[in-house]
């Protein structure tokens, strides 16, 4: 495999460049699955149709705003979903509530005082705002975020501008990603990849920079 189990990860990183959603901020999709109920509709519809192939394209290299976004999900639901609903359902969907993981977030600050520390995501035009209202606003040196670079992971173009801004090789990178395949093109650049599983693993990735 191309990625690092955080149980063998032992040089302590030069950087640390970590995802956020799946990572760091989960969403309360509680109040969408409460509408697709109402609307007779299969749990997770909403979610498929709003991270559809070509869409979410466009959205995480920055062609739409959260307005467009809403209005596109709603589009797509409307076929089978009368419009009210649909337009319901999407705005619920683009303003689901979020949470921070405090303890990856707290793992993370204490890392900042050791190494670089860069956020690196497939993410939205608004995710500064986003990240400001769960007052992360300051958690990393820097964001490279897809939608603002032009480039979305697995592309390792994305893994390039951020080992670049770290100011560090990528072979002395530690990537941390929920999806293994992030973690997989990470490695392949030579980064210590962790795919992350819960943030036990986060903590046994960054525990060299404590020796």
């Amino acid at each position: 495999m191309w990625y690092t189990d955080p149980m063998t990860t032992s040089r302590a990183p030069g950087a640390v460049l970590c995802d956020i959603d799946g990572v760091i901020r989960f969403f309360d999709h509680r109040e969408v699955d409460r509408l697709e109920a109402a609307a007779g509709l299969a749990p997770g519809t909403t979610f498929g149709v709003a991270f559809a192939e070509e869409l979410v394209r466009r959205l995480v290299l920055g062609g739409l705003s959260r307005p467009e976004w809403t209005a596109e999900i709603a589009r797509a639901l409307g076929p089978g979903v009368p419009a009210g609903r649909a337009a319901a359902l999407a705005a619920a969907f683009t303003g689901s509530p979020v949470r921070a993981e405090p303890e990856v977030v707290e793992s993370l600050r204490r890392a900042k005082r050791r190494a670089p520390v860069l956020l690196v995501t497939n993410a939205t035009l608004w995710l500064e705002e986003d990240l400001a209202a769960l007052g992360l606003a300051d958690l990393a040196e820097g964001v490279v975020n897809s939608a603002r670079v032009g480039a979305a992971k697995p592309d390792p173009a994305i893994f390039r501008i951020a080992a670049e801004r770290a100011g560090v090789p990528a072979e002395q990178c530690l990537f941390v990603d929920d999806s293994a395949a992030n973690a997989a093109a990470a490695g392949r650049l030579g980064m210590t990849a962790v795919h992350f599983r819960e943030p036990a693993d986060l903590a046994r990735a960054l525990a060299p920079l404590w020796d």
